[in-house]
């Protein structure tokens, strides 16, 4: 991007984002629905193969209608007399999913404009489904038949502008792992190709067809099938690489069931028409390093604002070129849009914490504030100052800590506590994973005969990776045993400790975290916030089964903070959940009706309010007479913000290049909807996604809707309050940590005799 230095000053970055405003020209659109109703996955479904079948028409589902847009009037007049013959036509495509199903065709009057977003998803449906696809990906690494692949994801947007939803289009760039050989290949060269089951179910997978495609999962095998099954195959696949892998020899034997994110129907393939995707797990497989592999995803600012420039055009063509009236316009940033930007009054840095004894310091000064004042408040064990923390260092990998300890007692008496400290080392030398784990518990069962306020151990290195195998890990073996003990833990990998060149920074990060997990709270937000009385963050985490499809559900819990972020106490389900829905039931136990009475409470949600959530919280704030604001916290399928800055090419041209924005802008998608970029990163780190946080509005007399940009500055505020860790975490406090503890309790590890508690174990 080229500009004139006489319009912008070299002095004042701008901001931009991945979103993009879209316009549509006398658009020929209509609105249908079919009896008996479709539910969503068949709506979304049916409307793209329609989208790809039909040559001057696209189709999206919307709840609870279908929305078309023809290229001319004609084109809708066919669709509304032809309804049945299209529909035969599809079942000829080899669309058998819909054979069995007779709609009748209905036309639903369009009454009044039609909503931003249905024009946006028409967009979008036109890019998805568009015969050539329009964005090829461009391998940036390769080696060992692993490639790094850049590729384009999209989505449609709306954004408010001037108090006027606006239709617009995401475009981000993203980074894929794939394998250069197809399933097939690696299948017969695999020396386990004997026993396809263990080999090839559970591993993810991608369509050759597709340059860009969901990621599924081998679901099963389909062994010895036979011909006339192989031949209705054939005439159902819809490129040439799925019906030449079906005549593969080897589909004689064995084809594979491959099921795609959430949709629950399963497709059958030959090997030779799938390709290999890299997961954590998998990546040793074929001789690729995860972590090599993860630097690789980190797109250089410049090659990224490349990327940027090259399929923002490669999607302005498409729609224009497509004939239905579409153009996507500029980018939203700040030059032109600079009412929806937004800066926190204060600087992030600046932001007032207080500390012991009342002392205030700044967020950036958070170790002076201690060493001054000591901790915000002393948890109740260590209200006397002369109660040393009784800690026992565990050292599992031979490391010589004598130099470690001295310099953490000299810390720990700096926030004023003593530590009392016993040692006990143990060589893991020659011994078997399941030897190691064995020796462990040996040894922290020992421990057991003087309590240790918090167990210190040190691991060797190789066990991060551990945990892929079936044994497990040390780092959960003895977390395990402690926390179900309730004993505090604190875990260190060797190298954390061999590659410092002292170990001052390994000390801010211990020490505060030492002192919060038993309760003490370091530090507190000097000011009030003023938007609710307190904070709740309310979780249900998953993942996903090793070998089936679908998740498996773990506890819900919440966090419960006061007006100055400082932490109130935890609570946990016991029970796992099924589904995505947090059990009325279970709300209402997690929710402490005493202390909500006649409060105002702000709850975020990590992920969206599934299912009846907002409802039964809603009856049950009105039940116990609180106030409720209800903010979705959402991580993932999110616009990135930029920062742009100038660099002078000639004495009177500078060419804006592309940065990492600031922790704290945000960008408002509407009056109940922002991006919140929550992370400070350095080139070398990459760009971190935003947050999306939306309000809940209903009409309902327990709902309260602040403005968003109140509930921007109390996140960003309530990021700061990390204390087991002087880097700030991405997501509020309330929330934050949820996943590690959910993702505990899945591999049994909880904390079951304290399902309540005023310790923040998981820092």
């Amino acid at each position: 991007m080229i500009v004139n230095t006489a319009t912008v000053s070299q002095s004042e970055p701008f901001y931009s984002s991945e979103i993009f405003r879209l316009k549509i020209l006398s658009p020929s659109i209509i609105c249908f629905q079919l009896t008996p109703k479709v539910e969503q996955d068949e709506g979304i479904r049916l409307s793209f193969h329609l989208s790809r079948i039909l040559p001057s028409i696209v189709i999206i589902w919307h709840k609870p209608y279908f929305y078309a847009v023809g290229k001319c009037k004609e084109s809708i007049n066919d669709l509304l007399t032809e309804w049945k013959d299209i529909l035969e036509q599809l079942f000829l495509e080899g669309f058998t999913d819909f054979s069995e199903q007779s709609w009748d065709f209905q036309e639903v009057p369009i009454t009044q404009p039609v909503s931003p977003i249905i024009i946006a998803q028409l967009a979008y449906q036109v890019l998805k489904s568009s015969n050539p696809y329009p964005f090829l990906s461009k391998i940036d690494f390769a080696k060992n038949n692993v490639e790094v692949r850049r590729t384009i994801k999209f989505w449609a947007e709306t954004i408010e502008i001037e108090n006027i939803e606006e239709p617009a289009i995401t475009l981000t760039i993203e980074s894929k792992f794939l394998i250069n050989k197809n399933l097939n290949e690696y299948y017969l060269k695999h020396p386990d190709s004997h026993n396809p089951d263990k080999l090839l179910v559970g591993l993810r997978v991608q369509d050759r067809s597709h340059d860009i495609s969901s990621i599924g999962t081998i679901t099963k095998l389909i062994m010895d099938s036979t011909p006339e099954h192989r031949e209705k195959l054939i005439n159902q696949a819809k490129h040439e690489i799925s019906k030449q892998a079906l005549r593969d020899a080897l589909s004689e034997k064995i084809l594979v069931a491959v099921q795609f994110g959430k949709n629950k129907k399963v497709y059958e393939y030959g090997m030779a028409a799938l390709r290999l995707r890299i997961t954590p797990e998998t990546a040793s497989r074929f001789g690729a390093d995860w972590g090599q592999l993860l630097k690789e995803t980190k797109i250089p600012y410049q090659k990224r604002q490349e990327l940027l420039v090259y399929y923002k055009r490669e999607a302005d063509n498409a729609l224009s070129a497509s004939g239905y009236g579409f153009k996507l316009e500029q980018s939203i940033n700040s030059r032109h849009y600079s009412e929806l930007f937004w800066q926190p009054p204060v600087s992030i840095e600046n932001t007032k914490l207080i500390f012991g004894n009342g002392f205030t310091y700044n967020q950036s000064q958070i170790l002076v504030g201690l060493s001054k004042g000591g901790v915000y408040r002393r948890h109740e064990t260590y209200l006397n100052p002369s109660r040393p923390i009784r800690i026992t260092v565990l050292n599992l990998c031979d490391l010589t800590l004598d130099e470690f300890i001295d310099k953490l007692k000299v810390a720990l008496k700096s926030y004023k506590f003593e530590g009392l400290f016993v040692t006990q080392s143990i060589s893991l030398k020659s011994l078997s994973g399941t030897e190691a784990r064995v020796k462990a518990e040996r040894a922290v069962n020992e421990l057991m005969d003087t309590p240790p306020d918090i167990v210190l151990t040190f691991l060797p290195q190789c066990d991060r990776k551990a945990d892929e195998q079936a044994g497990g890990s040390l780092y959960h073996t003895i977390y395990d045993l402690l926390i179900r003990r309730q004993i505090a833990s604190q875990i260190i990998y060797e190298n954390t400790l061999k590659n410092a060149k002292d170990y001052k920074y390994i000390l801010q990060q211990v020490v505060p975290g030492i002192l919060a997990k038993l309760g003490n709270l370091p530090f507190v937000l000097a000011e009030a916030l003023q938007v609710a009385d307190y904070f709740i963050g309310l979780d249900i985490s998953r993942q996903s089964k090793a070998k089936l499809s679908g998740t498996v559900n773990a506890c819900a819990s919440i966090r419960l903070y006061g007006k100055q972020g400082e932490f109130i106490r935890y609570r946990l389900e016991d029970a796992l959940i099924e589904g995505e829905e947090i059990p009325k039931r279970v709300l209402e136990r997690l929710l402490p009706a005493k202390e909500l009475q006649d409060k105002t409470v702000l709850i975020y949600r990590d992920g969206r309010f599934c299912g009846q959530e907002v409802d039964n919280l809603l009856e049950w704030a009105k039940a116990i007479g609180c106030k409720l604001i209800l903010v979705e916290c959402r991580k993932s399928g999110i616009p990135r913000l930029y920062k742009m800055v100038d660099k002078t090419i000639t004495d009177n041209k500078v060419e804006k290049i592309l940065t990492a924005p600031e922790k704290g802008l945000a960008l408002r998608i509407s009056s109940s909807e922002a991006l919140l970029v929550t992370t400070q990163v350095t080139e070398k780190i990459g760009l971190a996604f935003p947050l999306r946080l939306t309000i809940i509005n209903t009409n309902h007399p327990a709902l309260i809707s602040p403005p968003i940009e109140e509930v921007v500055e109390t996140t960003l505020k309530l990021t700061l309050l990390h204390h087991g860790a002087l880097k700030t975490p991405r997501l509020p406090m309330p929330v934050y940590g949820a996943h590690k503890t959910a993702k505990l309790r899945l591999k049994g590890i909880y904390p079951s005799s304290m399902l309540e508690g005023d310790r923040q174990f998981w820092l």
